[in-house]
């Protein structure tokens, strides 16, 4: 009776939704864009890097490329709202180890191009660019590193093209998948529950209900969307005004924030895509894989034992449980993360 109950309601609230969609579209067109004056970039403490550019589908990409040509090559991928300045700490050490360290600002953030309509981002899209990236780069051998949204998208590159690849880590992430009636009915109870929330605008209501579907909808309506908050409330040590600045830099009005503001939205957009990715790919993946979860992130916290259990190139692995360290990992942990990376490539 309780699931019939259920039903019935997903229905009901299903009609009074505008808007719902069984899975985002695997199909996309470029969008108009914004992008962020190079004056916001300038003087950004421990950010010395030279730019890169690369136009991709109709698109232009901003990329880190740190460390020797010929070096094995690293891909670090960041996630929302964050852009390569993440990893700011992590890519001279790595580069000085003799590794090419690439790391791109993902299409909306960083020094990227911004598409100005929320409707103009997708799970897909973001995989496709990122995927013709990594061949315009002609990258092989890789050592993939994803976080957050970075795992969400890099899960799915490396699933994409996998002979490129050579082993993983991922921390802090994960691949909403599901197959069958879930994979077609997840992503519109998630959007119901979305809408349930109403206007959201703050993150810590007074009754304790804070939720994920909360946080999305704090992030699609909130007025004051308060960047430098939200780094310091996800990171355990604390931020100096200058590093919160720079995570706010790339978002120089409403404008250019369509990116940030969608994106937990689309978490369960790709179900059944991402179920086909596991199934396909990681239910068979003999390569290297390896978690390293901080130890205070509530977002993710117990995510890496999924993986542990079903890849089979993570059995035996040296999975790691990073003390002292939050959701922004990078932030908390870089020389942990680096350390354990240099250990699980030249340990292969």
């Amino acid at each position: 009776m309780r699931i019939v109950l259920g039903v019935l309601f997903a229905l009901v609230a299903l009609a009074g939704v505008a808007v719902i969609t069984l899975q985002s579209s695997t199909e996309w067109e470029v969008g108009p864009v914004e992008r962020t004056p190079d004056a916001r970039f300038a003087d950004l403490p421990d950010y010395p890097f030279a730019p890169h550019y690369a136009e991709v589908s109709g698109y232009r990409v901003h990329y880190l490329d740190e460390g020797p040509e010929d070096g094995e090559p690293i891909l670090l991928l960041h996630g929302q709202p964050s852009w390569s300045y993440l990893y700011r700490h992590m890519i001279p050490p790595l580069a000085e180890a003799g590794y090419r360290v690439v790391v791109p600002d993902l299409v909306g953030f960083g020094k990227s191009d911004k598409p100005t309509r929320q409707s103009d981002y997708s799970h897909q899209m973001h995989v496709d660019l990122m995927a013709e990236l990594v061949r315009q780069l002609d990258l092989r051998g890789v050592t993939f590193f994803g976080q957050d949204w970075g795992g969400l998208i890099g899960l799915r590159v490396v699933a994409d093209d996998p002979d490129r690849f050579a082993r993983i880590m991922i921390s802090n992430t994960g691949l909403p998948a599901a197959g069958g009636i879930l994979g077609w009915v997840g992503f519109p109870l998630f959007q119901i529950a979305v809408w349930w929330q109403g206007d959201v605008q703050g993150l810590d209501p007074g009754d304790g209900s804070f939720s994920f579907p909360r946080w999305v909808a704090y992030a699609r309506n909130a007025r004051d969307f308060d960047m430098q908050a939200l780094f310091q409330r996800a990171t355990e040590r604390e931020l100096s005004p200058a590093e919160l600045d720079g995570y706010a830099a790339p978002f120089a009005g409403e404008e250019h924030l369509a990116g940030a503001r969608i994106f937990p939205f689309l978490v369960p957009s790709q179900l059944r895509e991402n179920d086909r990715a596991m199934r396909e790919v990681y239910d068979q993946w003999t390569r290297p894989f390896l978690t390293a979860f901080g130890d205070s992130d509530p977002v993710t916290a117990g995510g890496d034992v999924l993986w542990q259990e079903r890849v089979p190139g993570a059995q035996g692995q040296p999975h790691t449980t990073v003390e002292g360290a939050g959701h922004f990992i990078q932030e908390d942990r870089p020389e942990r993360l680096v350390e354990l990376m240099i250990a699980f490539i030249e340990n292969d």
